[in-house]
C-alpha cells in the first residue's frame, strides 16, 4: 500500500467521528431532555448505551475483519454507524433515541479496533508508533472540540442536527474506504465462533449494566435485583467462557494469547489505564467541591488534561519508534503516579490542580505504546482481535474505576477525603504498574520481530 497518508487520514476521521459522538452528548443532553420530555435519570443512558454496545460488538467486528478483510468490515461498520445516526436524528421519543445510540455504538465497535489493525498491516514495525500515536490523539482532540462544536451548533440548530451531520461524513468515508483500504483477509476462513461471541456479549453487557446501576448513595442495592443477578452472571460465565475459548481452534477471544507474559502485562496495564481515565471523569466534581466553581466552569478546567493528552499522543508515538514501547510506558506511568499523588494531597491549591492535570494528561498519552505491543506480539490474522481485546480491558477498567471512585466518595469519610483516598489509591496502582512495566521487552527485542 503506497497511499499511507490517505489511509491514515481516512482512519483518523473515522475514529474522530466515533469519538465525537461520545463527547458531543454532554452539552446536548439538556436540549434532548427538554425536547423529548425525558427524566434526568434516563438521560444518562444516552451515553452509557453507546459505550455498552460498542463494548459488546468489539470482539465480533474485530474477528470478522481478520477473517473477511479490513475494507468490507470497516465499510459495514460505517454503514451501521450511519444508520444509527439517522435513527437518533429522527427520534421523537427516548426509545428510538436509545435504539439509535445502540446501533451507533455497535458500528463504532468496528471502527476503533480496525483502525489500529490496518496500521499494523501497512506499516513496518519501526514506523508503527507514530501512526498509532496519531490515532491515539483523536480521543483527546474529540473531547477538546466536541463540547465546543455541540455548543456552537445548538445555538443555531436543534439537537437532531448533531447526529444528522454524520450521514454525509459516513458517505465520504465509505467511498474513500472502497478505494484505499486493503481487501485481502489476513486469517484463514473458519467457522465463526458464535458461542464465544454470544458469551462475551452477555458477560460484558451484564457487567456494564450492573456497574451503571450501582448507586453510591444506596449501596444496599448491590445485593438485590437486578445488580446481584447480573454480577452472578459475570462470575459464572467468565470462567466457562475462558474454558470454551481455550479449547476452540478459532476463538473470537483467543485466551491462549495470555500465555505470553508480554500480553498479560499489557492487559494489566490497560486495565489500569482504564481506571485512571475514569478518575478524569470525576475531576469536574472534585473542582466544584474543592474550589467552589460552577459545573460548567469545572468542565473547562479539564482542558490541560485533554489538551496535553492530545498533543502528547503523537509525540509518544514517535518516541515509540525511536526508543521503544517500554521506555514510553515506564515514563508515562511514572508521570501518572506523580500526578495522582499530587492530587491526593493538593488541598485548595489551584495551580497545583492544573499542574497535576497536565501531568495526568501526559502520563495517559502513552496508550499508543500498548497498541504497538499488541500488534507486534501477534500475527496479521490476530491484529484486529487483539486490538479489540485491548479496548475491552481499558473499558472494563474505566467502568470499574467509575464505580469504585463513586463508592469511595460517597463513603462515611465524606466526598473531600474520599477523593483524596481514591487518588492516593490510583497513585499506588500506578506505582505497581510502573515497576511491572520494566519487565516489558526492550527496543532491541521489539525490532527482532518480523514485520
Amino acid at each position: 500500500m503506497k497511499n499511507h497518508t490517505g489511509i491514515l487520514l481516512l482512519l483518523f476521521f473515522g475514529v474522530l467521528m466515533g469519538a465525537l459522538d461520545i463527547s458531543i452528548v454532554g452539552p446536548a443532553i439538556p436540549s434532548i431532555g427538554e425536547a423529548l420530555n425525558v427524566p434526568e435519570k434516563q438521560l444518562t443512558w444516552i451515553f452509557s448505551i453507546y459505550i455498552l454496545f460498542s463494548l459488546i460488538g468489539i470482539s465480533f467486528m474485530a474477528k470478522l475483519s481478520d477473517l473477511f478483510g479490513r475494507r468490507w468490515i470497516y465499510i459495514i461498520a460505517l454503514i451501521i454507524f450511519g444508520i444509527g445516526s439517522l435513527v437518533v436524528s429522527l427520534s421523537d421519543n427516548i426509545t428510538w433515541l436509545l435504539a439509535g445510540r445502540s446501533i451507533q455504538g455497535f458500528g463504532a465497535a468496528g471502527i476503533f479496533p480496525i483502525a489500529s489493525a490496518v496500521i499494523g498491516d501497512i506499516f513496518p514495525v519501526e514506523k508503527r508508533g507514530r501512526a498509532l500515536g496519531l490515532i491515539g490523539a483523536v480521543f483527546g482532540i474529540a473531547f477538546i472540540i466536541g463540547p465546543f462544536i455541540a455548543g456552537f451548533m445548538l445555538m443555531y440548530f436543534s439537537w437532531n442536527v448533531l447526529f444528522l451531520i454524520n450521514i454525509p461524513i459516513v458517505i465520504v468515508l465509505i467511498i474513500a474506504s472502497a478505494f484505499l483500504l486493503p481487501t485481502k483477509p489476513v486469517a484463514e476462513a473458519t467457522k465463526i465462533d458464535w458461542t464465544g461471541m454470544v458469551m462475551i456479549a452477555i458477560i460484558l453487557g451484564a457487567f456494564a449494566v450492573a456497574i451503571n446501576l450501582i448507586d453510591a448513595d444506596n449501596l444496599e442495592r448491590m445485593g438485590k435485583w437486578p445488580i446481584l443477578p447480573l454480577i452472578l452472571v459475570v462470575l459464572i460465565l467468565t470462567p466457562l467462557m475462558i474454558m470454551l475459548e481455550y479449547s476452540n481452534k478459532a476463538p473470537v477471544f483467543n485466551v491462549r494469547l495470555f500465555n505470553s507474559p508480554q500480553i498479560r502485562l499489557v492487559g494489566f496495564i490497560a486495565f489500569g489505564i482504564g481506571l485512571f481515565q475514569s478518575a478524569i471523569v470525576f475531576l469536574p466534581s472534585f473542582s466544584v467541591l474543592t474550589f467552589g466553581v460552577d459545573p460548567s466552569s469545572a468542565s473547562f478546567m479539564l482542558l490541560p488534561v485533554v489538551f496535553i493528552a492530545a498533543v502528547g499522543s503523537p509525540v509518544s508515538g514517535r518516541l515509540v519508534d525511536r526508543v521503544g514501547s517500554r521506555a514510553v510506558i515506564v515514563f508515562g506511568l511514572l508521570v501518572a503516579t506523580v500526578a495522582f499523588y499530587l492530587l491526593s494531597l493538593m488541598g485548595e491549591d489551584l495551580s497545583l490542580f492544573y499542574i497535576s492535570g497536565g501531568l495526568l494528561g501526559l502520563g495517559l498519552s502513552m496508550r499508543a505504546a500498548l497498541n504497538y505491543i499488541m500488534l507486534n506480539e501477534v500475527g496479521a490474522e490476530e491484529r484486529a482481535s487483539t486490538q479489540g481485546i485491548l479496548i475491552i480491558f481499558i473499558s472494563v477498567g474505566h467502568l470499574s474505576g467509575a464505580a469504585i471512585i463513586g463508592v469511595i466518595t460517597a463513603s462515611s469519610w465524606g466526598a473531600a477525603m474520599g477523593f483524596s483516598y481514591a487518588f492516593l489509591g490510583m497513585a499506588g496502582l500506578s506505582l505497581i504498574l510502573f515497576i511491572s512495566s520494566f519487565f516489558l521487552k526492550s527496543r532491541k527485542a521489539e525490532l527482532k520481530i518480523e514485520n
